[in-house]
C-alpha cells in the first residue's frame, strides 16, 4: 500500500518552525536591531504618535481658547489704539503739511509704513472685513475715539486690505492698511502649528517607541532562542530602572533554568545507574534462579520494560543542542530504520521514500524519534482482527522541507482525545488497545522535531487508522557556505 506523504499543518507563527535563514552566525541581538527597524509597522509606535498627537492638539486648543477668552479683550484694545493713532497722525500731518510735499509725504508713508491714503467716494465698491472673534471690539473701540461715524471696509473697489475712513475738515479720506495688522492667525498658520505638532508627536512617537522596542525586541530574540535550544548571551542590565530591573530578573530567570537544567542531568544520570545497577542484578538472578520457564520470561519482561521505561525518561529530559546539528541523509536514517522494523515477525511496513532528503540534526535523537514512532505504530496500530499491524511511511521535499509520514491501519482515536496524545504521560489505553509504556513516546517526539525547528501533526486516517507527519527544514549546502562569512 503507498501513499504520498501529508503535509503537517505550520506552527500558529506562520513560520514553519523554521530556523531564520542565518540561524548558524545570527544572535539574538542581531534579530532584535532588524525587529527594532520595522518602527514603522509597530502598533506602539502609531499608538505613541496618535496619543502624543492628540495630547498637543488638546493642548493647543486649551491654549488657544484661553488666549481667546482672556486676551481678546486687551488685544483689541491695542490693535484699535494702533489705528486710531495712524489715523490721528497720518490727518495731523497731512492737514499740517504743504500742499505742493504731501504728494511725497503719501509716498513716504505707503513705502516705508505700509500706510496708504484714498479719497473716499460715493461711488466707491465696499465690501465688509470678514467677520473675527475679534473685529467687532476692534470697530466698537476705534469709533468711541474717532466718531461713530468711521466706517470699515474689507475691499474698496476690490483692493483687499483693512480700510478705515477719517475727515479732514470736510473731506472723506480711506486709510488703507495691511490685514495683518489686525487679523489674528490666518487659517494658513493654523495648519502649519498643526504639521508642526504632527511633525513633533512623530519625532517623539518614533523616539518612545524605539526606547520601548528595541528592548522588547531583545529580549523576545533571547526568549525564543531559549526556547529552541540555544545559549544566548545576558541580556545589558543598563537602561532606565523598569528596563535594566526586566533584564536583571530574566538573567536571573535564565541563571536559574541553567541551574535547574544542569541539576536535572545530574539527577537523572543518578537514577540511571542507581535503577539500573539494581535491574542488571535482578535480571542476573533471574538467569540463576530454578524457575520455571513462563515464570522467567514473565519476570524478564517486566525488568525489559522498567529498563526501556527508565530510557524514555532519559531520552525526554535530554537536551537537545542545535550547535551540533549536522548534515542527516534523512532517507538512508529511515531506510535503517524500517530495515530494523523489518525483522519484527508481525509487522507489515509499506515505504514510499524519496533519496537524497537531507536535513540538519542530530542523527542518534532523530533515529530515536522514528523508532519511537514505528514502536508506538506496532504496540497500538493493529485492527481489530488483523495478523500483523500495517504500517506506511513516507518521507518527500517539498517546498524546502522534508516531509515524513507515519501511518497505521489500526482503530485509530478518538477526535476528542488527539490533543491529549501529545502530552508528558498521556496514555489512551482503553482506546489503543495496550496498557504497557510510559505515555512519553510521542511527546520524545515532539520535543525533538520542535528543537529541530520542525513541525508535527498528529490526527486520524481515513477511512480508520492513525497517523504522525512531521515537517523538518532542508539543508541548504549554500547557506553553511555562506556562513563562515556573513
Amino acid at each position: 500500500m503507498s501513499r504520498a506523504p501529508h503535509l503537517p499543518d505550520p506552527p500558529v507563527d506562520g513560520t514553519g518552525g523554521a530556523p531564520p535563514p542565518s540561524v548558524a552566525n545570527t544572535t539574538p541581538a542581531d534579530t532584535a536591531n532588524r525587529r527594532s527597524n520595522g518602527w514603522l509597522r509597530s502598533g506602539l509606535f502609531w499608538r505613541t504618535f496618535f496619543f502624543l498627537a492628540f495630547l498637543l492638539a488638546a493642548s493647543m486648543a486649551a491654549w488657544v481658547a484661553s488666549y481667546r477668552i482672556i486676551e481678546r479683550t486687551p488685544r483689541a484694545t491695542q490693535a484699535a489704539a494702533q489705528i486710531v493713532s495712524l489715523v490721528t497722525i497720518t490727518r495731523a500731518a497731512l492737514a499740517h503739511s504743504a500742499p505742493d510735499l504731501r504728494r511725497e509725504l503719501l509716498f513716504d508713508l505707503a513705502s516705508n509704513e505700509g500706510i496708504r491714503i484714498y479719497p473716499l467716494e460715493d461711488n466707491d465698491r465696499i465690501e465688509p472685513p470678514p467677520e473675527t472673534t475679534l473685529l467687532p471690539l476692534v470697530q466698537e473701540s476705534v469709533r468711541a475715539r474717532l466718531g461713530s461715524d468711521t466706517r470699515f471696509a474689507g475691499k474698496v473697489n476690490d483692493a483687499p486690505g483693512f480700510w478705515v475712513s477719517f475727515q479732514i475738515d470736510d473731506d472723506d479720506y480711506w486709510l488703507r492698511l495691511d490685514r495683518d495688522r489686525v487679523d489674528s492667525a490666518s487659517g494658513l498658520q493654523w495648519i502649519g502649528w498643526a504639521a508642526i505638532t504632527l511633525f513633533l508627536s512623530l519625532i517623539g512617537a518614533a523616539f518612545i517607541s524605539r526606547l520601548i522596542n528595541l528592548p522588547l525586541a531583545r529580549l523576545t530574540a533571547v526568549a525564543r532562542a531559549i526556547a529552541k535550544g540555544g545559549q544566548p548571551d545576558p541580556l545589558p542590565e543598563s537602561g532606565p530602572t523598569e528596563i535594566r530591573q526586566a533584564n536583571r530578573s530574566f538573567n536571573q530567570m535564565v541563571s536559574d533554568l541553567n541551574r535547574i537544567e544542569s541539576d536535572r542531568a545530574v539527577v537523572l544520570a543518578g537514577i540511571s545507574h542507581d535503577l539500573r545497577t539494581p535491574l542488571a542484578r535482578m535480571q542476573l538472578e533471574v538467569e540463576m534462579a530454578r524457575l520455571d520457564t513462563a515464570a522467567r520470561e514473565g519476570m524478564q519482561s517486566d525488568l525489559r520494560q522498567m529498563d526501556a521505561i527508565i530510557g524514555q525518561f532519559l531520552d525526554y529530559a535530554r537536551p537537545t543542542d542545535s550547535a551540533t546539528f549536522t548534515p542527516v541523509d534523512l532517507s538512508a536514517l529511515l531506510q535503517d530504520v524500517v530495515h530494523g522494523a523489518a525483522r519484527i515477525a508481525d509487522m507489515r511496513i509499506t515505504t514510499t521514500i524519496a533519496e537524497g532528503v537531507v536535513i540538519l540534526g542530530n542523527p542518534v535523537d532523530l533515529k530515536r524519534v522514528f523508532a519511537n514512532l514505528v514502536e508506538n505504530a506496532r504496540r497500538y496500530g493493529r485492527a481489530d482482527g488483523a495478523d500483523a499491524v500495517e504500517i506506511s511511511i513516507g518521507c518527500a521535499a517539498h517546498q524546502g522541507r522534508a516531509v515524513v509520514d507515519f501511518a497505521d491501519a489500526g482503530n485509530g482515536v478518538p477526535d476528542a482525545e488527539i490533543a491529549r496524545l501529545l502530552r508528558p504521560f498521556t496514555r489512551l489505553d482503553t482506546a489503543r488497545g495496550q496498557a504497557n509504556g510510559s505515555g512519553l513516546g510521542l511527546a520524545i517526539v515532539e520535543r525533538v522535531i520542535k528543537r529541530h525547528f520542525g513541525a508535527l501533526h498528529i490526527s486520524n486516517r481515513q477511512p480508520h487508522g492513525f497517523q504522525v507527519n512531521l515537517s523538518l527544514p532542508l539543508h541548504d549546502p549554500r547557506r553553511t557556505a555562506r556562513s563562515p562569512a556573513a
